[in-house]
């Protein structure tokens, strides 16, 4: 189309615009097809991006497990230098050697439980990392299965220029490949 006012058609336009507006039933038949496609394409494209972002959220909540067990572990390692020390002092000449005895078992002791709670947060991010990893499984398959609706939309529309019926049933078997894709992403596999 020009600045003028005047309209300058494509060679496949006239095609296009006489299949949109005719009445044969090849036509219509393409165009709920398409219709149909392209809402199913819309859901499958939702279901992509929720569990793409689920990944993300479930991947993140285990850096920050992963965080607080590093921190737990840092305190363990604390508590083991302090111990350390009090095991040192009892060696000193001329020290109350009971004191230090007293020390270094509670240092075992809070020692032991600082160390549950670091392995505790560790099982808790690895579970989210496995959360993770599964909502990124899921998102390619429903990445799959758009991409495939996709595909048919594109072959129904080459399908309603050509009138090729190889196209057509081309189209059907892309978009049964999609649905099938998706049937496999609902079911989590």
């Amino acid at each position: 189309m020009s600045g003028h006012g005047f309209h300058v058609h494509g060679p496949h336009d006239h095609e296009v615009e006489h299949a949109a507006h005719g009445s044969d039933g090849f036509s219509n038949k393409i165009a709920v097809t398409t219709a149909i496609l392209a809402t199913i394409g819309a859901i499958f494209g939702y279901q992509a991006g929720a569990t793409q972002n689920n990944a993300a959220l479930y991947k993140n909540n285990a850096a920050i497990k992963k965080t607080e067990a590093s921190n737990q572990w840092n305190y363990y390692q604390a508590k083991s230098n302090k111990q350390n020390l009090a095991e040192l002092a009892m060696s000193l000449p001329g020290v109350d050697i009971e004191k230090y005895k007293a020390e270094v078992e509670r240092y075992k002791s809070e020692k032991a439980e600082i160390k549950a709670n670091a392995e505790k947060l560790e099982a808790v991010s690895h579970d989210w990392d496995k959360q993770s990893d599964e909502q990124m499984h899921q998102h390619h398959r429903w990445a799959q299965a758009m991409t495939s609706v996709q595909i048919a939309i594109s072959l129904a529309a080459i399908t309603l220029l050509t009138r090729r019926k190889w196209l057509e049933y081309a189209s059907y078997g892309v978009a049964a490949a999609g649905l099938g894709l998706g049937v496999l992403a609902w079911m989590h596999l």
